[in-house]
């Protein structure tokens, strides 16, 4: 695979970017949710995607006739996946994330033609299934929602003791398992000086509304999950990175 593949690829994905969402107003997406295959404004949107898509496989020196045909594929499958979406919900995250993913699995199914070999694909699957892939993904996923029960379990003894946190319904626990992402990839980046960073920022935030609260039950019950949450990630990390091919 060339430099020059894998930055037309990129640029594939950047025009994408760009037609989604920085050449697109809001009023052609208000018009695809409201009208949805009467819109003018699904065609135009979708004919603005085939249109960066000819332009970067023309820049990468693409057989015009081809470059037309994929471009046009392009846009055709955009307008299809956005007249899809336009029956969705356009508040769900999910529905955001699908349509997105579709958009990009397209470009690289384009991209893959282009390139008339499946080559760059078995590279990256064979690069997934490599032991220090796995190992760090396994990780990640360990310190999310597997980490989030183990701790709720283990706090369970003091939970019934604190009364109304006052906090958003299960923010605390998507809290803590961004905080655990960011303690993960500073272990395995080697950067523990800056997870004291992160637990002295948490606690700069956090003293004032528990100082304000007045109840000494609840913060102990903070600092017992902070720390517990913190530990178990930290010793997580520092076990990935002791393997063989930890790094």
């Amino acid at each position: 695979m060339t430099p020059t593949a894998v930055t037309t690829l990129l640029a594939l994905f950047i025009a994408h970017l760009a037609g989604d969402f920085l050449l697109q107003p809001r009023r052609w997406v208000e018009a695809r949710q409201r009208d949805k295959a009467r819109a003018a404004a699904l065609y135009l949107h979708a004919g603005l995607h085939g249109l960066l898509a000819l332009l970067v496989l023309a820049i990468a020196g693409v057989d015009p006739l081809a470059a037309a045909s994929w471009a046009l594929t392009i846009a055709a499958s955009h307008a299809l996946i956005d007249l899809g979406k336009a029956h969705l919900d356009p508040g769900r995250l999910c529905g955001f994330l699908v349509d997105q993913a579709l958009h990009l699995s397209v470009l690289l199914g384009v991209w893959l033609a282009w390139q008339g070999s499946l080559a760059p694909l078995t590279a990256a699957l064979d690069w997934l299934a490599r032991p220090e892939v796995l190992s760090h993904a396994l990780a990640y996923l360990l310190v999310t929602r597997p980490m989030a029960i183990a701790i709720a379990l283990s706090m369970r003894p003091w939970s019934e003791e604190v009364g109304d946190p006052g906090t958003l319904v299960a923010a605390g626990a998507r809290i803590g398992i961004l905080e655990r992402l960011l303690v993960l990839t500073l272990v395995l980046l080697d950067e523990l000086t800056a997870v004291g960073f992160l637990l002295t920022a948490k606690s700069v935030l956090r003293f004032g509304d528990l100082r304000a609260r007045r109840d000494r039950k609840l913060t102990e019950y903070v600092l017992l999950g902070t720390l517990l949450s913190v530990t178990a990630t930290l010793a997580l990390g520092l076990a990935v990175r002791q393997l063989p091919w930890g790094g």
